[in-house]
């Protein structure tokens, strides 16, 4: 039987077998008081419900669909953006690192550092971030198999940190289209790190919308309870107080006010599944 290995970030512990664990926040940084005002509506929120939060936003959106799409404030600024929200709130903070060298100095304010789905073969990265220390979640790429992901999460424990979270956000399927394949989940399970469902991303409609990516946020939810449903360690969602006007991947984000009915769902859903946990061996003799 596989180990279940537990990441803990701060008082927040990720494990297959516990309650699910929530990465939040708005795609990209667009402001300092854009990001204070989001941090702290969704302190107050996962208190209420008392939810394990990381604050997630990325200081740079390096993967764009066109040259003249927004990437955010950059790297600099945006570190001291999420270090004032980190001091502010208390919460501990995930954002992405697209470079090797980004690692270090993302890693002195991030407690979780996020590799890019597009970015999860790059060796180089992957050390890098795993010789921080700090925990890493990496994102399947839309074009790698589940069970692939052995090899990227023995890629960063090869550094001697063990602190990983093994991310779904979608498969590729067909032009600017992706389809989530919830087999995957208990797949990746098989490693033992803690399983992250991105359903924001998995809603994603890449280049759908000719120089910007589409998306159908009102499929979030139901991506959301039937990964929840399967048993996973954490839920990504990417959210905003007016999606429409978000400088990344709006369509796809879910709107804030609506985050507390979706989650209190989810909630529900959880308590289920981990009292009645997947068996993939139970039609072995």
């Amino acid at each position: 039987m596989t180990e279940i290995k537990t990441v803990k970030v701060g008082n927040i512990e990720f494990a297959n077998d516990r309650p699910f664990a929530l990465l939040a926040g708005p795609c990209a940084i667009e402001s300092r008081q854009h990001a204070l005002e989001m941090s702290a509506a969704l302190k107050e929120l996962s208190e209420g419900l008392g939810i394990g939060l990381v604050y997630k936003s990325s200081f740079d959106k390096a993967n764009r669909t066109s040259s003249t799409s927004r990437r955010g404030v950059g790297l600099v600024e945006g570190l001291d953006i999420l270090a004032e929200v980190k001091e502010k709130t208390g919460l501990p903070i995930v954002t992405d690192v697209h470079l090797p060298d980004q690692c270090a100095s993302v890693a002195e304010v991030a407690d979780i550092l996020q590799i890019p789905a597009f970015l999860c073969r790059q060796a180089d990265l992957l050390q890098a971030a795993g010789k921080t220390g700090r925990a890493v979640n990496v994102k399947k790429g839309q074009f790698l198999a589940p069970w692939d992901m052995a090899n990227v999460a023995n890629n960063i424990a090869s550094t001697g940190n063990e602190n990983i979270m093994l991310c779904d956000r979608g498969t590729s399927f067909g032009y600017n289209t992706l389809v989530t394949d919830f087999r995957g989940l208990p797949t990746m399970a098989r490693q033992g790190y803690p399983v992250v469902f991105d359903a924001t991303h998995s809603v994603q409609q890449p280049g759908g919308q000719g120089t910007t990516s589409g998306g159908q946020r009102e499929f979030a939810p139901v991506l959301a309870r039937a990964a929840v449903s399967v048993g996973i360690a954490a839920l990504f969602i990417e959210t905003h107080d007016n999606p429409d006007a978000a400088i990344s991947d709006g369509p796809n984000q879910i709107p804030l006010n609506k985050l507390p009915e979706v989650l209190s769902v989810l909630m529900e859903l959880d308590k289920v599944a981990k009292a009645n946990p997947v068996r993939l061996d139970m039609f072995k003799d």
